[in-house]
């Protein structure tokens, strides 16, 4: 073969690449163009084609496979995006499956057919006395919550009555099962409504000979709806290892978004034991559990089911939002988990919730899901279930504004706790008596190497007038508790939510009357009267007790009269943005504080009998052996006076 004859062939093969790759290009633009010049696509002449790869079937607004006696089956060319009829030649039957018979169509393997973004969608509605459903036929799923008893922040301020939403169509949830070696999505198959009435529905789908339905059913006057799934068409094997997934994004129904953020969060329960929450991302669940919740600040999701989700493989998520999303959704909840099916034939019972974080609600369904109410932990929780949330809930359910049940409430709680507040300043005021004395004994001894002395003589004093330091703090530690209790109470309690007093139009956020228009750091873009009324009174009440703190006598040691100071100051930052109702208790409490403190010292408090008290219990000490604390502290003394010898002889 000569150089001529060789080049020849090499120009023809790079003709015949160029032409195969040129050609299609130009036929699909001609078709292109024949699409939107063509405006009777359906009324194409009937084809006789063998060729099926491209195409796919068509389904009318019910979710039926568009079939004409005469032209055939409808189908959509994928290639052209022309919609074609086709007679049902057999070899057309055999190779997609279509039944011959159009009576027959729902047995059709459809979500090999079409895709639910290419179905027409239709919603389905349930309602009762606080509920409003929307559900879809793309995944047999609950697309929209409506919560008619609540507004979002928004609306309320806005005086919109538009009912909350919970969550919207970007939230959903299924099934998750293998067909063979392909995992298929429920949420992303075609049902059908094949039984409805005015408080149920059942949808439907099939996915090559296998069936997953959803009965869906709403009790009259609750936040609930069972939840039961059943399988046809699935061995024992494969419903064994179906799974429950959901991908949730509730949305942001608050005024201030960072405290949404970091109230949200996903809650579980094993069986037979108490509730735990995610601390990370994902959470691997180790042991059958009971329930679920995504949990927002006021209001959450939860999914229990009858038998238990198993352990295969489950774990929840958290995650936090885009930043183009923010602000709109709170979180990314998500779950993956073993629904805990025994067999084929029988349903999986569960049941949702969709409502109100409310104590009271909650623990109508004694299944442990009150336990989601932010009451604090230990001894905090204790209080709270027992004590201060009762009270609370007595005084709103006695129709009184909430205003007012804080108020009262706070009252209350003062009154309870006043012998203690007795007890707490008949100390303080005894030992304003001795400070002469104590200052005195600081002047005697001077030197840092007498500090021993000047300690033991101390303690000496407190014997022979019986008088203790540690008087004050007793009492101060038993009122701890409550206000610790207080402070996880206020800003979780629903009760609060909307609720306006004053300038403050929702005592379960910050106040803000006056707003800057821009972020100081720490602080915020709002300045919160509560908070700075709050602040005033304890300040007041710091300066008031200040006069009683012994100055530091050594060197180096901070002045503790100063530090006191900081605190109120610390509190408007930090409860700038706290709930108000909060804020308003502090407020109330540490004013009634300080007149209860006036009233003990005008009426039940005598400087002057408390020295001569002192004076006479110098003169007559009584004899009383030595407590543990006081012989240790004492042989802690002798040991240290040891050392200090033994250093001096060295």
């Amino acid at each position: 073969m000569d150089k001529k004859t060789l080049t020849g062939l090499v120009l023809i093969v790079v003709i015949l690449v160029v032409f195969s790759i040129l050609n299609p290009r130009n036929q699909e633009a001609e078709n292109n163009e024949t699409v939107e010049n063509d405006t009777t696509q359906v009324e194409d002449p009937v084809v006789h084609s063998n060729d099926t790869s491209h195409l796919v079937a068509q389904l009318d607004e019910n979710g039926e496979l568009i079939i004409d006696p005469e032209k055939g089956q409808l189908f959509t060319d994928t290639t052209t995006g022309r919609d074609t009829f086709i007679l049902q030649q057999e070899e057309i039957v055999e190779e997609l499956q279509l039944p011959a018979d159009p009576d027959s169509a729902d047995t059709i393997n459809q979500s090999n057919l079409t895709q639910t973004d290419s179905i027409e969608e239709k919603i389905y509605t349930l309602e009762n006395e606080k509920l409003i459903l929307e559900f879809t036929n793309k995944g047999g799923r609950i697309k929209n919550v409506y919560l008619k008893d609540f507004l979002t922040y928004e609306d309320y301020v806005n005086e919109n009555n538009e009912p909350l939403q919970l969550y919207d169509d970007k939230s959903t949830f299924g099934l998750l099962y293998q067909d063979g070696n392909e995992n298929v999505r429920t949420d992303g198959l075609h049902f059908k409504v094949v039984e409805q009435s005015d408080k149920s529905i059942t949808l439907e789908s099939n996915n090559n000979g296998k069936k997953v339905g959803f009965t869906y059913t709403l009790k009259p006057d609750k936040y609930d709806l069972d939840y039961n799934v059943y399988f046809k068409g699935f061995s024992d094997a494969e419903a064994q290892n179906t799974k429950f997934i959901a991908d949730m994004y509730l949305l942001s129904t608050e005024k201030y978004y960072p405290n949404e953020e970091r109230m949200a969060t996903v809650y579980w329960q094993y069986e037979g034991d108490g509730y735990d929450y995610i601390t990370r991302e994902d959470e691997e669940l180790e042991e059958e559990t009971e329930w679920m919740c995504f949990r927002s600040t006021f209001f959450s999701a939860i999914l229990s089911n009858k038998n238990g989700f198993g352990t295969k493989d489950s774990k929840l998520g958290l995650y936090e939002m885009e930043d183009e999303e923010q602000t709109k959704y709170i979180k990314k909840y998500t779950a993956d988990l073993d629904l805990g099916a025994t067999n084929a034939t029988n349903e999986v019972e569960m049941n949702w919730y969709f409502g109100p974080v409310d104590y009271d609600v909650l623990v109508e369904y004694n299944n442990g899901t009150e336990d989601i109410v932010e009451l604090g932990t230990g001894l905090f929780r204790w209080i709270n279930k027992y004590l201060i949330r009762p009270l609370f809930m007595f005084l709103i359910n006695s129709g009184m504004s909430i205003a007012l049940a804080i108020l009262l409430l706070t009252i209350l709680v003062k009154l309870v706790l006043s012998p203690v507040n007795y007890k707490m300043y008949k100390s303080s005021a005894m030992m304003k008596v001795l400070k002469p004395e104590i200052e005195k004994i600081g002047k005697k001894y001077p030197k840092k190497e007498d500090a021993m002395k000047k300690q033991q003589e101390t303690m000496a004093l407190y014997r022979e007038t019986g008088v203790s330091p540690l008087a004050g703090c007793i009492p101060m530690l038993i009122q701890m508790p409550i206000l610790f209790a207080i402070f996880r109470l206020f800003p979780s309690a629903i009760e609060l939510r909307q609720k306006s007093f004053l300038w403050a139009e929702d005592l379960s956020t910050y106040d803000s009357p006056i707003v800057f228009g821009f972020e100081i750091p720490l602080y915020g873009d709002h300045i919160s009267i509560l908070t700075l009324l709050m602040a005033g009174t304890t300040l007041i009440y710091t300066h008031y007790n200040s006069s009683n703190m012994q100055q530091p006598t050594q060197e180096g040691m901070p002045n503790l009269k100063y530090i006191m100071y900081f605190f109120p100051i610390m509190m408007i930052f930090f409860f700038n943005s706290y709930a108000s109702g909060l804020s308003f208790y502090y407020f109330i409490s540490t004013l009634m504080t300080i007149g209860i403190m006036f009233a003990i010292k005008r009426f039940f408090i005598d400087d002057e009998k408390i020295l001569a008290k002192i004076e006479a219990n110098r003169a007559n000490p009584k004899k009383k052996g030595k407590s543990k604390f006081q012989q240790r502290l004492e042989e802690a003394q002798r040991l240290q006076q040891d050392r200090s010898k033994h250093k001096r002889k060295k």
